[in-house]
């Protein structure tokens, strides 16, 4: 079969669930623990001198892993569990992804704290992982509204963990990306929502002006006399930032719809002052999939003449990322497009970094004038309230001052996520060396230089030394010596810069 033949295959069979909501049935504790029992079993039958890692279709990783792992079923393990809505909680299992977790509680008047944009994205890989949102400013990160987790540990136990039991493992598990372990089952809190959300769009001429609003809104909630539930921007260069202030509401009114022609990160630019859009709660949850952001422009889903022959079902990111994963596979762009141009293979550059506020202006500035990649995307960052209670609890982390060790962030600290999703040539940096991460490198020292880190689902080139001072020190091996004795997961080490 040909590399075109081949794309064709995959392309004609790849037709996902529909765009718009579906109704979502709670599977229920009988089929949970059919699906436990299945894990379990999966388990048990890979050799005790053997790496395991899950048997997943799909990933939000970009990053490699390596293959010489056997994986672990978790077929019976992609649903929601229960959703208790006079509690405002849900029992989900770890693989269900959010597009499944939102139309099971939507219904009910009620999302999750903070949804992360990709659809696929599962609730155990955010908690596992990294997740950010618009609501991540007085919400925090995905793990902060989970009351308790079931974790499947290297030992081939199912360990319960919360802020009472097990808080070792529950404080170390989010960023340990599975080298701790997975989870199978994880309760969450939810919050009420109503059915719209009024978006006010404000155009800044500078990245400093942004950049101190930004930092005033996540920290009082409120702009302009009025109260902000959600906030993030967009940076399209030096000078052409905006910042988009989403208030919940039941105001009836007409409302936007960006799974169509239009597309939403486009719709943001206007001359200045303010401009106003209104949403379903549902199509803001997921205003940013539809387009991956921006990626989709790669793929010429933005051209008009394109999108008008481009299935609508398959407007979103995992579509998307079959496109990529074919990319990597075939290496198309570099053999069809820059090879017969003799242009050198592309480096990717796909981070989500994070630096304080009163730093943002001169990453900003350093980075359009370092490459020529835009826009960027900007999500400002706050642990909740409260949250300081855990630290000094548990034996292991204990020790350290950070609510969840293994993230560097601190209560009342506001950091702004920066995302970037692109490439540049594979010269760009150092002709003699292209391909090798030369200018994530780069970045890696330009965060650190200002006292940022970033996250860890793509590549890291950090020493073993600068990631031990960034991600924890030595808590998670002394985690891992107890919830995985026999080493049956990579270390965080291992998983995340080494690609294990």
């Amino acid at each position: 079969m040909t590399v075109i033949d081949n794309l064709r295959e995959r392309l004609s069979t790849a037709r996902p669930r529909p765009v718009d909501a579906m109704p979502i049935e709670p599977v229920g504790w009988a089929e949970h623990q059919e699906g436990v029992d299945k894990l379990l079993a999966s388990f048990r039958a890979v050799p005790a001198d053997k790496r395991v890692r899950l048997a997943k279709k799909t990933s939000n990783l970009f990053r490699g892993r390596s293959e010489e792992q056997a994986g672990l079923d978790v077929s019976g393990l992609g649903g929601v569990i229960e959703v208790d809505p006079v509690a405002r909680t849900a029992d989900v299992q770890g693989m269900c992804t959010y597009e499944d977790l939102v139309d099971a509680t939507l219904p009910h008047g009620l999302m999750p704290f903070v949804v992360p944009q990709l659809k696929t994205i599962t609730l155990g890989g955010a908690v596992t992982g990294m997740g950010v949102e618009s609501t991540s400013f007085r919400n925090g990160l995905p793990h902060e509204s989970v009351l308790e987790m079931d974790v499947l540990t290297g030992t081939g136990e199912i360990l319960t963990c919360s802020r009472e039991e097990n808080v070792d493992l529950f404080r170390l598990f989010p960023n340990s990306y599975g080298s701790l372990g997975y989870a199978v089952r994880l309760k969450i809190k939810l919050e009420p929502v109503p059915a719209y959300v009024e978006l006010r769009e404000e155009r800044f001429h500078t990245v400093e002006e942004a950049s101190r609003v930004l930092a005033d809104v996540a920290s009082s909630h409120t702009h302009r006399g009025e109260p902000v539930h959600g906030l993030d921007g967009v940076v399209f260069s030096e000078d052409e930032a905006y910042l988009v202030f989403a208030r919940f509401t039941d105001e009836e009114g007409p409302t936007s719809d960006y799974t169509r022609d239009k597309i939403y990160y486009r719709s943001l630019q206007h001359a200045s002052g303010i401009r106003r859009d209104r949403l379903t709660i549902r199509d803001y949850i997921w205003r940013w999939d539809t387009d991956w952001f921006w990626c989709s422009r790669a793929f010429g889903a933005q051209n008009p003449k394109v999108r008008k022959v481009w299935p609508r079902e398959l407007r979103r990111s995992s579509f998307y990322w079959k496109l990529v994963r074919l990319d990597r596979k075939y290496e198309l762009e570099y053999n069809f497009i820059k090879k017969p141009h003799g242009k050198p293979r592309a480096e990717r550059v796909v981070q989500d970094i994070e630096v304080t506020p009163e730093n943002l202006p001169e990453f900003l500035h350093w980075f359009f004038n370092a490459s020529d990649i835009q826009p960027v995307w900007l999500c400002p960052i706050r642990l909740r309230d409260g949250v300081d209670e855990l630290v000094g609890t548990g034996d292991i982390a204990s020790s350290s001052s950070d609510p969840w060790p293994l993230y560097p962030l601190r209560p009342g600290q506001t950091w702004v996520n920066v995302g970037f999703w692109s490439g540049v040539d594979g010269d760009h940096v150092d002709p003699s060396a292209p391909n090798n991460g030369a200018f994530n490198r780069v970045i890696e020292a330009k965060v650190n230089e200002l006292g940022g880190h970033k996250s860890l689902y793509s590549e890291a080139f950090y020493s073993r030394e600068k990631f031990e001072e960034l991600y924890g020190g030595n808590l998670p091996a002394t985690i891992k010596a107890v919830t995985d004795p026999d080493d049956r997961f990579p270390g965080l080490y291992e998983k995340t810069v080494d690609e294990a």
